[in-house]
């Protein structure tokens, strides 16, 4: 596969067939990522599930697999939540160009919620529980990358447990190193969105940035030689 389009009919057949095969409550988005982040999603079947439309950005798991951070693997039968509270269980393939360069994905999300009831109910009634399977994910459906960023710097904010103006230098550039991991800066004009969160210049980040790089270096050298 060269790239999306070359496949376009069989991809859009195919993510058709899911759709129509699970019913109504399960999403099917088909995500060309080679694209820019704020618009990967170029197929999407009964979005009403996560309110997202063709056109809309990317995930940050899908940040996480452009950024390098987590391995470019299929990722199957995993739980995520929806900004309006339904619960998911997803799947997620990525596909790969001729040369091995993750080109796009497809993500199915079926929503479960209302089978969570019935078995709520039902365990009332047997006082059982036969609820297994993977952890939760956070995984955000956002419409627009500035969303996602939002999400990505609030996450790294309750990590540190401080607010901006209470961060050490230290605290900052943790802050840049958890952002970079997620990915955040593949997406476009992130930086000028977290100089001014942290209240710093861009010189300031580059410098940021350039510290945690040779941190990680330094990491992998030791590790290296143990």
């Amino acid at each position: 596969m060269e790239n999306i389009n070359s496949e376009w009919d069989n991809l859009e057949r195919l993510i058709k067939m899911i759709a129509a095969q699970f019913g109504s409550n399960c999403e099917v988005v088909l995500h060309d990522l080679t694209k820019d982040y704020d618009s990967t999603i170029v197929a999407i079947e009964h979005n009403h599930i996560t309110q997202r439309n063709i056109g809309d950005s990317g995930t940050n798991l899908g940040l996480e697999i452009l950024r390098g951070t987590m391995e470019a693997g299929d990722r199957y039968n995993y739980f995520t939540k929806t900004k309006d509270g339904k619960l998911l269980r997803s799947s997620s393939i990525y596909l790969k160009n001729d040369a091995g360069v993750v080109i796009g994905s497809i993500c199915v999300n079926f929503d479960i919620s209302g089978y969570l009831l019935m078995e709520g109910m039902l365990n009332e009634i047997t006082n059982s529980s036969n609820r297994n399977g993977s952890p939760e994910t956070t995984e955000v459906f956002a419409n627009n990358v500035n969303e996602l960023l939002d999400h990505l710097i609030l996450e790294c904010q309750e990590a540190i447990k401080k607010r901006p103006e209470e961060m050490t230098r230290a605290d900052k550039i943790k802050m840049i190193e958890f952002l970079d991991s997620k990915g955040a800066f593949l997406i476009t004009k992130a930086g000028d969105r977290i100089c001014e969160y942290l209240g710093i210049s861009k010189f300031t980040l580059y410098n940021y940035l350039d510290i945690t790089k040779k941190q990680s270096d330094q990491g992998e050298i030791e590790q290296s030689a143990e």
